[in-house]
This record gives C-alpha cells, structure tokens and sequence, in this order.
C-alpha cells in the first residue's frame, strides 16, 4: 500500500468536498491540486470524478427528511411527484451534452489557465448577480423548491450545462441562475443540491464504467480514502454553506474566485509553477 498516494487521496478528497457545493469549482480546484501534487493522470482523472459520490452521500445524509418523504409520498402525492419530476427535467440537459460533448471537453478545456480563467469570469457574474438582486423592487417569486414548475427545472438545467467548462462551478452556476430566474438564494441552493444528487452519481457511475479497464482491486484503498474524506468535508461544508447563506451573500465567493484566478494566472505566465500538467 502506498502511503503517499493515499495521502494525496485523502487531500484531493478534501478538496472535492469543500468545494463541491460552494459557488467556487469543485473541478477548477481538482484540477489546480491535482497538477501540484502530481495525480492528474487518466486514473486520477477518474477518481477527481468517482469521489464526488461521497460528497453526495453528505448531501443525501443533510437533505434526508425531504428524500424520503418524497419517495414515499411519489405514489400519491401531486407535489411530491412534481418535485420529482422537475430534478429529473433539469437533469436531463446535462446528460445530453455531457455524452455529446464531454470528451472534446476534457480534451480541450481541462487546464490551468481555462481555470482560471473561468474562476475570474465567474467572480465578476456572481458580483453582478448579487447587485442586481439587492436592487431589485421585487422579491423572488420563488421561495421554496416546490414552487418551480417544470420550465424553471429545464432552465436551471440548460444553466448547469455552463459548469462542464471547468472552473465555471456547477453549484455556482445553478444557485446564481437560479437567483436570477426568479429564485430565493435558499431555494436556489436548495435545489441545486438536489439536482446534483442525479447529476454527479449518474457521472461518477458512467466514469467508472467506461474507463473500468484502467482500475483494479489494488485502486480500492485509495477510492476508498477519497470517497471517506469527500464525504465528512462536504458534509461539514454543506451544514455550513445553509447556515451562512440566511444571513449573506456570495460576495465574498465572488473575490475569492477573481483573486485565486489572478494568482493562477500570474503564475502560470511568470512560470513560479508549473500548471502544465
């Protein structure tokens, strides 16, 4: 057993973790702690993938109540299968374009600079969104995810398509599209932690089987220290991102986003690290 790849495995699964679920780019970090530590390979690039299903247990674990009452009441209940339908409606975009287009993606975008790049571009959108709604005349027309119908799934679906190019966030993009499609910041994080239960369960399955050939018994350790350390810090993180959204906004996501990228770049271009990898 190696120790330091398992030690590279528990950090990667903390990164995966902390970041998965906060308006920053669990990808775009994968990536960046990838390239330093050295575990950015093809096996490597499906365990950045496979140990995000540890972050949705946290997610399953914190949204339990609502889970199962759900999938208890879908025989019966209008609502419940309203709700249900609407995560598998703005599930589905993504699969589309994730079977079109997600290895000409990976191929092309998966870089530091594209990274950054879209750290920055990210920053400035989520500063405008927050402005924008504290201007707003209008409340939100949204508050609570059983409110959306099925064009505002399919909207934040087409949305959450953005987050492919690596850096962009996936729960960025869906909480800050949400927002502006109408959505409370509550129901809008809400709802993205739901679609991201189909999302990156079905993507971290079909990773695992197209590329099964890579994998062996022997990789087990470490998915499996990945997939522990992935599931306490999101868990942890999760618990927090509900508790701090009730008293504030993303601004502060936003410049760290736009300060991480500078720096990204500007180490990349005077060549005091090597994101090359």
């Amino acid at each position: 057993m190696d120790l330091t790849l398992l030690i590279k495995a528990a950090l990667m699964g903390i990164v995966e973790g902390l970041t998965e679920f906060l308006p920053i780019s669990s990808t775009g970090h994968l990536i960046l702690a990838g390239t330093l530590l050295g575990f950015h390979d093809e096996k490597a690039k499906v365990f950045d993938i496979a140990i995000q299903t540890g972050a949705i247990l946290a997610v399953i674990l914190v949204y339990w109540q609502k889970i199962r009452d759900t999938v208890v009441a879908l025989p019966s209940e209008r609502q419940a299968q309203r709700f249900a339908l609407n995560v598998l409606i703005a599930f589905f975009p993504a699969v589309v374009l994730g079977l079109l287009a997600g290895k000409a993606i990976k191929a092309h975008l998966f870089t530091a600079e594209v990274v950054a790049t879209t750290f920055i571009i990210g920053g400035f959108i989520i500063l405008w969104a927050e402005k924008r709604q504290a201007r707003a005349e209008t409340a939100p027309r949204i508050h609570d995810v059983d409110q959306m119908d099925w064009r505002d799934a399919l909207k934040l679906g087409l949305v959450q398509c953005l987050a492919m190019i690596p850096g962009t966030s996936r729960s960025g993009a869906t909480i800050i599209g949400g927002m502006l499609l109408g959505l409370s910041r509550k129901a809008a994080t809400d709802f993205s932690f739901y679609l991201a239960i189909p999302t990156l369960i079905g993507a971290g399955a079909y990773s695992l089987y197209k590329e099964r050939a890579l994998l062996s018994m022997a990789d087990l350790p470490m998915f499996g220290v990945g997939l522990f350390f992935s599931f306490v810090s999101a868990w942890l993180c999760v618990r927090w991102l509900l508790r701090f959204i009730s008293t504030h906004s993303f601004v502060g996501f936003a410049w760290y986003r736009i300060v991480f990228g500078l720096v990204v770049l500007a180490t990349a271009w005077s060549g005091v690290v090597d994101w090359r990898g």
